[in-house]
């Protein structure tokens, strides 16, 4: 074997050792995260019964405490080191010296949510199931594998349980179902409780234990509380918003629940989410869950070696997940809107240049992280009427200005060529996008599948081709402005030229500038709809189409004032800047759809200009103004000799 082949195997074999090891270590700081998460959960609820008044009450839950909140400082010292981790130490010392003192039971719960919380910011992990827990499937499990212990009714008086010391956990307890969360019982189940008779079920499936765990909850209501529940959940929004989906389910205790729907009501519904989980898949709608399920899918895919799939679901989590609520995150916060973009283009980026694994789960992670805080913001304008309002407004004139310009533009030519008989191939072209538009969306619905990537490529082809269409027109019509040729060509040459092939130009110029927006401006206000605040969306809506309207009114009374030369010249750069616009815009959609290897920069984005922190995309801006600027001061210098020779 030569040097060379055997330094390659070397080499490989300890990629794959290192790739091991460091999976090893990332999916037990995963564990440590979890058992933490726990414990914290653990000491927030359980610590009431061991300290009363700064008296101790029992001594062996005192001494139990003492040792979980060790337990906890002492696994967040080993985790990774982040920029967080010291701050989290620090937290867990100060939880470890409030419980050393006897503190009270609220400080040592705050304490112990507090880093809960902070914890998993930190270190973010999955803390939801990837599907809707089953509750019948739950009871099953739970007859087979807890009742012995815990009771058919779920009391802790199972014929095993009487004999244990100590007693199994009576899941009808109010009190503690007030303040112990999805994700807190779901923990139980998979890792068990130290120091219990309470044992680790790692052998029953991630879909059983999620599924059990949802069981338990139901033990601590009754049906008349399940019937009150669906009462609030339907008639109203405010629980819909304060639970938007499953996500947020699994982490949110009765307690948290009760500081936004009182007391009652919150324990209303989660009587009723426990017994019917299936209603968040509906919730759901107005939320990222399926940017999230594409998110770790693709990361799933990527472990798994399958490059080509992992590339796909990125681009499916956000043109497919988070897309259609760009608008109303925008509204409420554009800020986050752009940190997701940045966020899952770097996500998409580390794909696609094969970065370790651990780097693209940390990537995930980010993306994950900044994914809650979306929901949040959806949840929380789902009952604002000014975000409603504000988003609908800014779809359309957002989606519909581009078009609008184009359009305008060539109703101004004409009505300065006097061709009004051409103005009916422009207003056929606009027309005939919409209901084309209509139709796609109705198609895509109903009848076909059109992925966002799909939708992207149609977008970003259609605005390249727009763009070089308008490059065309702006070098034409500033000949027209410096030549002093516009009154001989109108009157030689106008009329023949509409009659024959321009005026099926004029058609397609139309409908390709309005047809590229109409589609998704349609997914965008489906998106909005159907979320509590519909009128908000319809006045939006209307606001919107009177304010493109008076855009127009104003551009064409405006053209109509100017000179034709100085209406050429005005309408050649109005097009040009228009088609470095559309450039910009078109390779970003291409990239978002994969056509166009990401190439993401630290540089803002500024979409009404179709200004991306794309290097190929700038680049791509870059090239089309060069092109116009150089031309044009070319042809107004060679313009300028004859006059100045005459």
């Amino acid at each position: 074997m030569s040097l060379t082949k055997t330094v390659k195997r070397g080499a490989k074999a300890f990629a794959v050792l290192a790739a091991f090891i460091f999976s090893g270590v990332s999916q037990a700081s995963e564990a440590d995260v979890k058992r933490v998460w726990q414990i914290l959960d653990y000491l927030a609820v359980d610590y009431a019964g061991a300290v009363k008044d700064g008296k101790v009450v029992s001594q062996s839950e005192y001494d139990e405490m003492k040792e979980f909140v060790l337990t906890a400082r002492t696994k967040i010292e080993g985790l990774e080191a982040k920029g967080e981790k010291a701050a989290l130490i620090a937290q867990a010392t100060e939880l470890e010296a409030a419980i050393g003192a006897r503190a009270d039971a609220s400080q040592v719960g705050t304490l112990s949510k507090a880093l809960a919380k902070h914890l998993v910011a930190a270190y973010p992990v999955p803390l939801a199931p990837s599907n809707i827990p089953d509750v019948a499937l739950g009871a099953k499990v739970y007859a087979e594998n807890c009742a012995s212990c815990h009771g058919t009714t779920g009391d802790g008086m199972g014929p095993v349980g009487k004999a244990l010391n100590p007693p199994p956990v009576a899941f009808t307890d109010k009190e503690r179902a007030r303040q112990r969360s999805l994700f807190a019982l779901y923990q139980a189940v998979s890792q068990g409780i130290a120091g219990t008779a309470m044992p680790a079920f790692g052998q029953l499936s991630e879909e059983d234990r999620w599924a059990v765990a949802t069981y338990l909850g139901t033990f601590a209501h009754d049906s008349d509380e399940v019937g009150q529940g669906k009462k609030v959940w339907v008639e109203g929004e405010k629980a819909k918003a304060a639970v938007p989906n499953v996500d947020r389910f699994v982490g949110l205790t009765q307690n948290d629940l009760a500081e936004s729907l009182g007391e009652k009501d919150a324990s209303a519904v989660m009587a009723y989410l426990h017994a019917h989980p299936d209603v968040l898949s509906q919730a759901a709608s107005g939320s990222l869950s399926l940017a999230r399920k594409q998110l770790k899918d693709s990361l799933a895919a990527y472990k798994a070696g399958d490059l080509k799939k992992a590339q796909d679901l990125a681009l499916s989590s956000y043109l497919d997940g988070v897309e259609p609520y760009e608008h109303a995150l925008a509204a409420k916060d554009g800020s986050l809107k752009n940190q997701i973009e940045v966020s899952m283009g770097r996500y998409r980026s580390s794909i696609s240049d094969r970065s370790p694994v651990e780097q693209v789960a940390a990537s995930a992670a980010d993306v994950e992280q900044l994914f809650t805080l979306g929901d949040k913001v959806l949840a929380d304008s789902k009952a604002d009427w000014t975000a409603a309002f504000l988003g609908s407004l800014t779809i359309l004139l957002r989606e519909g200005l581009e078009a609008l310009l184009v359009v305008v533009a060539m109703i101004a030519f004409l009505r300065k060529a006097e061709r009004p008989d051409v103005l009916g191939y422009v207003h056929a072209g606009w027309v005939t996008a919409l209901l084309a538009g209509a139709a796609t969306w109705g198609a895509a619905t109903y009848l076909v599948t059109i992925s966002g990537a799909n939708r992207e490529v149609t977008e970003g082809l259609s605005s390249l081709f727009a763009a070089a269409v308008l490059v065309s027109v702006g070098v034409w019509m500033h000949q027209k402005s410096v030549a002093g040729q516009w009154q001989a060509y109108l009157r030689e040459r106008m009329s023949a030229a509409l009659n024959r092939k321009s005026a099926l130009f004029m058609f397609g110029l139309a409908f390709i500038a309005v047809y590229r927006e109409v589609f998704e401006t349609i997914l965008f206000y489906a998106a909005l709809w159907g979320q509590g605040n519909d009128h908000a969306i319809l006045a939006g809506l209307a606001a919107g189409i009177l304010s493109l309207v008076a855009i127009t009114v104003l551009l064409l009374r405006f053209s109509a004032t100017l000179p034709i030369s100085k209406f050429f010249s005005a309408s050649s750069w109005l097009v040009a800047v228009l088609a470095v616009v559309l450039t910009g815009k078109g390779v970003a959609a291409l990239q978002e759809a994969g056509w166009i290897v990401p190439s993401a920069l630290p540089s803002p984005r500024l979409e009404l200009l179709g200004v991306y922190p794309s290097t190929i995309g700038l680049a791509a801006q870059a090239v089309v103004l060069a092109f116009v600027l150089g031309f044009f001061l070319w042809h107004g210098r060679a313009s300028s000799k004859p006059e100045q020779q005459g």
